[in-house]
């Protein structure tokens, strides 16, 4: 099993290249389903998840070639429509299979999904859709059965919450579904945005787009022949290197990245201190030199998401004074804390809150990855601690992040990846 071994620096400088967005591919990889064509995808990150999703399509009878640059994507072939446990069991946006696999046979067997112990994710919602679309489903030896023999109809739908791989999965089911298919309380969040963007693109008509309320006109069936796409920049990938920029005082500049996309997360940072040069697509972070508490509060986009509130939380151990993160999205968001108080950090939950004294010196010691955000926020706070870290159970980290320690290499940052 590998592991990361990270020493303390005094500041990191220069450039570095931000990945495609895994949460942007992995519903536009379950999107192929719907397609009629070999569908060519560009800008796809090397994470983990990515390869075990498409690991799935192949299963399911897709195949799948990697050029240099791109993906080609074919499941035209595809004929299994039972995604069984032993790949749905890594990763919980396997989920995100289900809706096109039933709109385009009217049958799909998915094992229930798991993924990251941040908490409950309950697929309630997406399920609930699905029956009002027509689909009878049943859970049985856990998976979900669903049905939809006349295929499905489009109809008026209320998400009681907001739920990004719901609103993916109801798009996608919607695309071929028969009828029009509005869907209220939406996700907005650009990974969804690029979802509607790309199907609309390719001849399924979405109006709403980026908005809280989506309109689908289906196919009817008719598979969906797709232009080539590139996906979008990861804007979490972006805000973690902005944060160790931060935390180490450095100047990095960031390429191929969409400013836009980080509207929540370049506002607390200068809340912090730090100032930005943008263009269209870089962003070069100029730290001040002492770095400022900050109150946050994770909520669905746009507003501060999150899967940055672990990394904030890291750089609020390195602010004068004391900052309050609440995290209002996922009960169990906070397993990096312990770890975080082993390397020295003041921070006190209660509940959903956590109080952060700063600043405190941080020293190295051997720490456990517990999900994918905490892995970067014990990276982080590896930069600027005294002594050695060593990172365990990084296979968290690698789920998300495509060359992390090769990237911070790059900057100046003193880590490599070992073998335990």
């Amino acid at each position: 099993m590998d592991y990361l071994k990270a020493q303390g620096v005094k500041t990191l400088n220069g450039t570095i290249n931000i990945s495609g967005a895994k949460n942007a591919s992995l519903p536009l990889i379950a999107m192929t389903i719907l397609a009629n064509n070999e569908v060519t995808i560009k800008n796809l990150p090397a994470v983990a998840d990515i390869k075990t999703l498409l690991k799935l399509l192949t299963n399911l009878g897709a195949t799948v070639d990697f050029l240099e640059d791109r993906v080609l994507v074919n499941t035209q072939p595809l004929h299994e429509t039972k995604a069984t446990y032993d790949i749905v069991k890594t990763m919980r946006a396997s989920i995100l299979v289900l809706g096109p696999i039933l709109a385009r046979f009217g049958h799909c067997e998915v094992s229930l999904p798991g993924g990251c112990a941040i908490g409950q994710r309950p697929i309630d919602l997406h399920l609930k859709a699905l029956e009002q679309m027509g689909a009878k489903i049943e859970i049985k030896a856990g998976y979900i059965e669903a049905r939809a023999p006349e295929g499905l109809t489009g109809c008026n739908i209320i998400f009681d919450k907001i739920t990004v791989t719901g609103t993916a999965n109801i798009v996608m089911a919607a695309a071929l579904a028969k009828g029009t298919t509005t869907i209220t309380n939406a996700a907005r969040e650009p990974e969804v945005v690029q979802l509607c963007e790309v199907l609309n693109e390719s001849g399924v008509t979405i109006e709403g787009i980026g908005t809280a309320v989506l309109t689908v006109h289906g196919t009817s069936g008719k598979l969906i022949d797709f232009k080539e796409f590139a996906i979008i920049p990861d804007r979490i990938e972006a805000g973690t290197y902005l944060c160790a920029g931060a935390i180490t005082r450095s100047e990095i500049t960031l390429t191929n990245v969409e400013p836009k996309h980080l509207g929540a997360v370049l506002a607390k940072l200068e809340e912090m201190g730090s100032t930005f040069t943008l263009t269209e697509d870089t962003i070069t972070i100029h730290p001040s030199k002492d770095i400022k508490p900050v109150k946050i509060v994770t909520q669905e986009y746009p507003a501060f998401p999150t899967d940055m509130q672990a990394q904030f939380l890291a750089l609020a151990t390195q602010a004068d004074g004391t900052s309050i993160i609440e995290e209002r999205l996922f009960e169990n968001r906070f397993m990096h804390v312990s770890e975080l108080q082993r390397m020295g950090a003041d921070i006190t939950l209660n509940g959903h809150t956590a109080t952060v004294n700063g600043k405190t010196q941080l020293g190295g010691t051997d720490v456990m990855a517990t999900d994918l955000r905490a892995s970067s926020a014990l990276v982080l706070a590896a930069l600027v601690a005294s002594g050695e870290t060593n990172i365990h159970r990084i296979y968290h980290l690698d789920r998300g992040y495509d060359s992390l320690e090769k990237k911070l290499e790059g900057v100046g940052a003193k880590i490599q990846r070992l073998k335990e």
